[in-house]
């Protein structure tokens, strides 16, 4: 096992992982994470996910060790899977304990109840106390899953990791689809508690609070002391000093294929003096023949000189241009998106979505209109209304455009085909090489497109997702985005901006994150309450 180190709360020691396919993710990591708070970042498909796997014990690996001396581990995945059906309480797994507490109240003697409590007389306490410092309501222990927005129940899975009161936790993007309140009282726990913590997040704000982040890049990390805005300071640092190194590496490649040239002409200069000497015979034949070896052989040595001199510039060439990083913009032109200014694309006439939300909404285009509120207030219901997913309670809406959505799950695709695959589904009349040219630039570059779906990272099927949608035909005029931002890395992130950038039909957005909304201009925000939309 790896030798535990009293300040270390995790170690690993040659950690490798490779999928059945043969896809290797992680090869020989040696890790130390340090007790405290530390962030986790790095590209989709970096292997963030899969390591945190590998820590909780979720993944097996294929080799290597993992230690973690301090003792119990919480996992939060990126994705809850959940049982709508399920009570709270039972996926706390509270519910057989608070079953016996009540029987004990009422009066039994059975001893099986007292076994089922065992030293946890307070867990309904502890429970509620939890729940409440996470913003649930006093009745939350007696409600269904199903009766809880996609947030809460990213706040219920820390929840129950709470009730366990593990020793590490370990949170894949703890902050997806919660509201700007949820949010916040995460930030809270983070701060506050004395839990070390291993975060993988694209949570600006959330990173900022961690002591250190680790960037996992090409199997390895490299650790970054202090918050995000250090973090990416000494990045900036590290690039410019990298694209500095490429422009020296560049430059000293040419100056050794120019001496390389050089060298060559010299050598000829020499071979054509040597010849014209053979041939006047003013030498001996002997001597004439040992000059010629001579010459051969030195010019042999020559040209491995310079040979060696360019050999070794362009190795460093490639060893700065790895340090430099991967350009991730999106570049796309979208004009068959073009929606007409003030056309109509949406009329509502009395909506009341299934829960009982009333919604009066007329949208012109190329308008981009954000929903805001509170997880649970009706945000993702009016989207899947407007998209035809379910139907409303009453009232009518009429989409005049070719419409799409982008859903929180990105379950869109087929999983067993690839990537060019799923978009020429939706562009059926559209050449092989227009969608390799597009999928290109939406950085599926060759053969990159052909990858199936099942093996995508979370980033990765974001971009394979967004690019089905927007290369459809037709393409889509009203573009429906619920927490557009979940699972992207900043690369990704800023991938994303640039595509939208380049849309031109109407947007329709609900998400949390202020950044993105600023960085989309939006022309309308329709605020929702627990009740009521307004604006």
């Amino acid at each position: 096992m790896p030798s535990a180190h009293p300040n270390h709360a995790v170690t690993t020691q040659g950690l490798s992982f490779t999928w059945p396919d043969g896809t290797t993710v992680l090869s020989d990591l040696d890790l130390t994470i340090p007790q405290g708070r530390s962030g986790l970042v790095g590209v989709n498909g970096s292997g963030k996910s899969t390591l945190l796997r590998l820590l909780a014990e979720v993944l097996a690996p294929t080799s290597g060790q993992v230690s973690i001396p301090l003792g119990r581990v919480g996992y939060l995945a990126q994705d809850l899977t959940l049982d709508t059906e399920l009570p709270v309480d039972a996926f706390l797994g509270v519910d057989e304990t608070r079953r016996a507490l009540a029987r004990i109240e009422a009066g039994s003697t059975r001893q099986n109840d007292y076994d089922l409590v065992g030293e946890d007389w307070n867990v309904e306490e502890r429970a509620a106390g939890i729940l409440g410092r996470l913003g649930f309501p006093e009745d939350a222990l007696d409600r269904r899953l199903g009766q809880m927005s996609g947030g809460e129940t990213v706040q219920l899975g820390l929840a129950r990791l709470l009730l366990a009161q593990p020793a590490v936790l370990l949170l894949d993007e703890p902050t997806n689809n919660l509201d700007s309140a949820a949010r916040e009282r995460l930030y809270e726990f983070v701060e506050s508690t004395s839990t070390t913590l291993l975060i993988v997040s694209h949570d600006r704000d959330l990173l900022e609070r961690v002591e250190r982040i680790g960037e996992l890049r090409g199997g390895t990390i490299r650790w970054y002391g202090g918050g995000y805005s250090a973090y990416l300071e000494q990045v900036e640092t590290e690039q410019a000093a990298a694209e500095q190194a490429v422009t020296t590496a560049r430059a000293d490649v040419a100056k050794q294929r120019s001496d390389r040239a050089d060298a060559e002409r010299a050598l000829a200069q020499r071979k054509k003096y040597g010849a014209k000497a053979h041939a006047n015979k003013r030498e001996p034949r002997v001597v004439m023949n040992m000059r010629k070896r001579t010459a051969q052989e030195s010019a042999a040595a020559y040209r491995r000189l310079h040979d060696d001199r360019l050999d070794a510039a362009r190795a460093r060439l490639e060893e700065a241009e790895a340090r430099v990083h991967e350009d991730k913009e999106i570049r796309v032109d979208l004009t068959s998106t073009k929606v007409p200014r003030g056309r109509v694309v949406l009329e509502t006439h009395e909506l009341v979505l299934r829960n009982g939300v009333g919604i009066d909404l007329d949208v012109r285009g190329p308008d981009r209109i954000a929903l805001v509120g509170p997880n649970g207030s009706g945000k993702t219901t009016l989207l899947h209304t407007i998209a035809g997913r379910i139907p409303p309670r009453s009232g009518h809406l009429s989409v005049l455009v070719p419409c799409a959505l982008l859903p929180q799950r990105l379950d869109l695709l087929d999983a067993a085909r690839s990537v060019f695959d799923n978009v020429a589904a939706h562009a059926p009349g559209a050449e092989p090489n227009t969608i390799r040219a597009q999928l290109a630039r939406f950085l599926f570059r060759g053969r990159a497109a052909d990858s199936l779906v099942s093996t995508l990272s979370g980033g990765e099927l974001f971009r394979a997702t967004l690019a089905s949608l927007l290369l459809a035909d037709p393409a889509p005029q009203l573009l429906l985005l619920d927490e557009p931002t979940n699972n992207l890395d900043f690369d990704s992130y800023a991938a994303l901006v640039s595509a939208l950038s380049a849309y031109r039909g109407t947007l329709v957005v609900a998400s949390h994150d202020s950044e993105f909304l600023a960085a989309m201009e939006i022309d309308r925000t329709i605020r929702f309450g627990r009740h009521l939309p307004s604006g």
